[in-house]
Order: C-alpha cells, then sequence, then structure tokens
C-alpha cells in the first residue's frame, strides 16, 4: 500500500523550502545532488518510509523551492543551513542523513557544522575531487562542462556532463521510454533546473572541500556510499578519496551514480541496513 505524501514548504533566510514527509520512525532527510528535487526519489522514498519519517526536498534554486529574490550562487553553508533548518523545524532533535552527489557534499558541510543535528549519514558518491592527491585533471573537467554550457548552451553542457561520468555515451540520445505522469513531472522540473545549476552550482560543489578534521572528530558517524555500476569513474575515485581521509571503508550500493531511481529497493535496503548497524556501534 502506498504510504501518503504531505507537501509542505519552510520559510528560511532568503528563501521558501519544498519538502515532502512520508512513512514514521526515526527522521531521515534526503539531499539531492545538483540540479534534481525531491521527486527523483519517489520510489526509494517508499521503500525507506516503511522504517522512517523521510523528508526529501528541493534544495534551495530547484524545482519549487525559490529565492525571495534573484537567482544567487550556491553557497554550501546556506544549503546546509537550510537542511538543518528542516530538522530543527521537523525533527527538533538529529536526523539520520543521505545525501548524494552534489547533495553528499551539502550533507558533509552539514555533519561538519551541524554535528548535533545528524545521527548518521550516508555520502553516496559526493564529487569529493579536492580530496584527491592532484585534483587538476578533474577540476579542468568541471570547468570545461562550465565552459561549454557558456560557449553552446545547457544541452551541449549535460551531454558532456553525463558522457563524462559514464552516464551515457557523448553521442548517445536519450532512451525512450514510457513515464508515469509523476516520473514526467519530475523529468521536466529537473530538466528546467540544468541551466541554474550550470551557471550558480556546479563549479561551487565541484570544488568544495570538505572539513575532515571537523567529520573526524564529530559524533556522527560518516559513510561513503559508492554505487557498483560505478567502478571505473572519476567519481568512484573522488568518493574513495573522501573515505580515505576519513578512514572509513566505503559502502557498495547497487547501480551507478542514480542507482536510487534504476534500484529503489535494492537501494533503500542497503541503506537502511548501513543506518541499522550504525546503532550497533
Amino acid at each position: 500500500m502506498a504510504r501518503p505524501t504531505t507537501p509542505s514548504t519552510l520559510k528560511v533566510p532568503g528563501a521558501s523550502i519544498y519538502y515532502e514527509i512520508q512513512g514514521s520512525g526515526p527522521t531521515l532527510l534526503i539531499i539531492p545532488g545538483g540540479p534534481q528535487d525531491a521527486g527523483v526519489f519517489a520510489d526509494v522514498t517508499r521503500c525507506l518510509a516503511r522504517h522512517y519519517t523521510v523528508i526529501a526536498y528541493d534544495p534551495r534554486g530547484n524545482s519549487r523551492s525559490t529565492f525571495d529574490g534573484a537567482p544567487e550562487g550556491l553557497q554550501l553553508d546556506v544549503q546546509a543551513d537550510d537542511a538543518a533548518a528542516l530538522i530543527n523545524a521537523l525533527c527538533g532533535g538529529a536526523a539520520y542523513v543521505f545525501g548524494t552527489s552534489g547533495g553528499a557534499q551539502i550533507g558533509l558541510n552539514l555533519a561538519a557544522r551541524y554535528p548535533q543535528r545528524v545521527r548518521a549519514l550516508m555520502a553516496h558518491e559526493p564529487p569529493s575531487m579536492m580530496l584527491l592527491p592532484d585534483p587538476a585533471e578533474d577540476v579542468a573537467a568541471a570547468q570545461e562542462i562550465y565552459d561549454t554550457y557558456a560557449r553552446e548552451g545547457v544541452d551541449a553542457a549535460m551531454q558532456k556532463f553525463f558522457s563524462g561520468n559514464g552516464l551515457m555515451e557523448q553521442d548517445d540520445a536519450p532512451p525512450e521510454f514510457t513515464m508515469s505522469p509523476e516520473a514526467a513531472g519530475t523529468f521536466a522540473r529537473v530538466s528546467g533546473n540544468f541551466e541554474h545549476w550550470l551557471a550558480h552550482g556546479m563549479m561551487p560543489l565541484s570544488l568544495y572541500r570538505p572539513d575532515v578534521v571537523a567529520l573526524r572528530a564529530g559524533k556522527p558517524r560518516i559513510m561513503v556510499g559508492i554505487g557498483e555500476g560505478s567502478a571505473g569513474q572519476p567519481i568512484e575515485r573522488m568518493a574513495l578519496a573522501l573515505a580515505g581521509k576519513l578512514g572509513t571503508k566505503p559502502i557498495g550500493f547497487p547501480g551507478d551514480h542514480m542507482g536510487f531511481e534504476l534500484h529503489a529497493e535494492a537501494f533503500a535496503e542497503t541503506l537502511h541496513r548501513a543506518f541499522e548497524q550504525e546503532k550497533e556501534i
């Protein structure tokens, strides 16, 4: 049986944050990556709602989370402030946190600066290139995507981003398949976020250096997740760099960078098992 979802908004300084709550049990906050929003996690949220009160939201500037004024450049501290405000308003204590891709970077900032709000963090495939021994090549690749956007526009830049991360070949067309109305709505919203993310978000998320000293010293346990399908991709090296700095063994997840979409049931079970094991430590 599908569990009802309750949508609402939270007013924070400079923006209104759209969020959805589903399920019951301990609070689990989901932080989307890049241009994503809460809808991307619809299937995995339904699975996780068996065990948690799941809060999925649109980061400010994405989809239904709007600025009070003109769009602003992404600031990791501000994004983490928003996540902390959601936990404080809806939980009042500490929450489990799952962040993926750029959302994992936000989760790392949240755990470093608001350790009292985080029970445990699963950072799934963070683009932590600044923790690599020599990040120059990866920084240049991110800059090239941004420069492609500036020269050629959104479509060319996103194709370069997807192909560079092993999510599609350079000349591939997107696969054709029938979407549900829910999925079609999510696809339209997320596609509409591409330009804002390319213009304002991709480089700050890519160049963010997690505060490893604070993370190692803090109370929340930080776990690093890597998709089995991401083996050999740049994102695997970046996530492994974070795990190495934290002195933790990465946890394997089904699928690739977007495994939570194509393998929702198994992905949710892997995440739940990791949080359950965290309780026992």
